[in-house]
């Protein structure tokens, strides 16, 4: 450690960080500088981006909006971060991602390291023959809305390190930048497409959906592929219990539902089906 930094970040860890933004490749941020761009002065960058992180001096460019086309319909917000806030990201996610991926649920699979979508399609698939009924939701707007307080309540106990929280803090309030480029001021959400922001949705969802479902209904197996998920009952008067009860859950921990409003107000799309 340099002695003379007050945090402890290594320069193996910017290194390694890099090289997973370079794998990932991706499009510039707000300052225009593509990868290829921060390659030409490679040490250079690497070097004053690990100055800042160990010195505390580190704060995030706004993060660029793009609104990408659904199939049915609207758009999907993407956060789109500079190329050395990627690298800075990374950096943090990977502190993150070592503490936390050992406590995780075997039935969460999406942005985790060796787990695919198709690997949740297989076990959901061998699920369906053993039950009849399954609730099928999927969190509204859950990146956009997740609330701050609690997310980083949920990150605390995970690490001692202060510039991990520290970092985490300033990334979840850094503005958005629109096309016309105004700033968007943030109070809550973490933006799709940013490197920290899929190890951050799955320890919110741990806490929020995955460790409150073992507790409260031990004998209905789900998967949870980020902010989707299927959940296995039963029969119908069960499933509806179970999407009835998930509703409400996620309403006490999603800032876009009021006291008095209809929890189904935040799931996206939620139905239980009868498999055939």
């Amino acid at each position: 450690m340099d002695k003379t930094k007050p945090f402890d970040v290594s320069k193996q860890a910017v290194w390694q960080a890099y090289l997973k933004v370079r794998a990932n490749a991706g499009a510039a941020g707000v300052d225009g500088q593509s990868l290829e761009q921060f390659e030409q002065d490679l040490q250079g960058n690497l070097y004053k981006l690990w100055n800042r992180l160990s010195s505390g001096s580190y704060f995030p460019p706004p993060v660029m909006l793009v609104e990408i086309p659904k199939k049915g319909g609207g758009v999907r917000p993407l956060g789109v971060p500079t190329v050395a806030d990627r690298v800075a990201q990374t950096v943090v996610a990977q502190e993150l991602e070592k503490v936390v991926e050992p406590i995780f649920d075997d039935d969460s699979y999406g942005y985790r390291p060796g787990r695919s979508a198709h690997d949740a399609l297989a076990v959901c698939r061998q699920r369906c023959w053993q039950f009849a009924w399954v609730v099928d939701l999927d969190v509204r707007s859950f990146f956009d809305s997740v609330d701050h307080a609690l997310l980083l309540k949920a990150v605390a106990p995970h690490t001692d390190l202060r510039w991990v929280l520290l970092y985490v803090q300033r990334w979840l309030t850094a503005p958005l930048q629109q096309a016309d480029g105004r700033l968007v001021e943030r109070d809550r959400g973490t933006p799709q497409g940013s490197a920290v922001s899929p190890v951050l949705a799955n320890l919110y969802l741990h806490y929020a959906f995955d460790v409150w479902m073992r507790r409260e209904f031990p004998s209905v197996p789900f998967e949870r592929y980020a902010d989707d998920v299927i959940v296995h009952c039963t029969s119908q008067a069960q499933a509806e219990q179970v999407r009835s009860a998930i509703a409400t859950r996620l309403a006490r921990v999603q800032p876009r539902a009021a006291p008095g409003q209809d929890p189904d107000r935040v799931l996206q799309a939620a139905r239980t089906a009868r498999l055939a």
